[in-house]
């Protein structure tokens, strides 16, 4: 096996807990890569924003990739390379969740916009990102600018069986995958967390071989895809863990920390 040089984590579900924290594991986890000379990055489906309290307890140093890895930010959110989804995709997406009554979340690159708090998913995601959403009625002026769409429901099922509904409409036009259980994201055509692979191993001028990535749901998939080696957290779907070369513990019994100890014995 390629020696790893990098390891590329999701955030939601695999480097957090349920609740939303980094335990003390995966601090220490990401302290001793470094120690052993691999370098770490995230990418997410979160805004760049709702990333930043990662930094000072991770010590990122590295380019980051938000919403799913199509945009691609520094530590201190300044903005490297940024792509919004076309106007066309907007409506498609837009009109779709409609009718399926699905509530909608607009995130440009500042701004996370809803229609109504919903009471409950709002709420958990102001916990996630530690923003407050922009309530409107009308998300016209924001159109131009989306860089990501969440439908977002309780109905777990009716967002599984929207997700290839939506991924045939919308076809080359924007990419659609589940990043939560009860979140449906659209985002820019073209890019995903495995073009975000690619674009780190362009950076630091290693390979894709070289580089290891972590996740737990269908958005992570194509990052496994793209890296030489790939693991699922303990809580992914078996599809997921499919997927992945091995399988870790879930993120509530320190998944990630325990992945990082299997990729430096391998390293060995």
């Amino acid at each position: 096996m390629t020696a790893i040089k990098l390891l590329i984590s999701d955030v939601d579900g695999t480097l957090v807990t349920k609740d939303k924290r980094l335990t003390s594991a995966s601090i220490d986890a990401v302290r001793e890569l470094r120690a052993r000379g691999i370098q770490f990055s995230v990418t997410s489906s979160r805004p760049p924003f709702g990333m930043r309290m990662l930094r000072e307890p991770l010590n990122l140093d590295l380019p980051m990739g938000a919403f799913n890895g199509s945009s691609i930010v520094r530590p201190d959110l300044t903005v490297d390379e940024q792509q919004t989804i076309p106007r066309n995709a907007v409506r498609t997406s837009l009109a779709l969740f409609a009718r399926h009554g699905i509530d909608v979340w607009i995130f440009t690159n500042e701004h996370w916009i809803i229609h109504r708090d919903d009471g409950h998913y709002v709420a958990h995601e102001k916990r996630t990102i530690d923003t407050d959403p922009l309530l409107v009625a009308d998300n016209a002026p924001y159109l131009d600018q989306v860089c990501k769409i969440v439908g977002v429901s309780a109905d777990f099922d009716l967002l599984a069986r929207c997700e290839p509904e939506l991924q045939t409409t919308l076809g080359a036009d924007a990419h659609a995958a589940r990043s939560q259980n009860y979140y449906l994201d659209v985002t820019p055509p073209g890019h995903d967390k495995g073009t975000f692979v690619k674009a780190m191993a362009k950076r630091l001028n290693i390979p894709p071989q070289a580089i290891a990535t972590i996740g737990d749901m269908t958005n992570d998939v194509p990052m496994f895809r793209v890296s030489g080696l790939s693991f699922a957290m303990g809580n992914a779907t078996d599809a997921i863990k499919a997927q992945a070369v091995h399988v870790t513990a879930s993120n509530e019994d320190d998944g990630f920390a325990k992945a990082v100890a299997t990729i430096l014995t391998l390293n060995n």
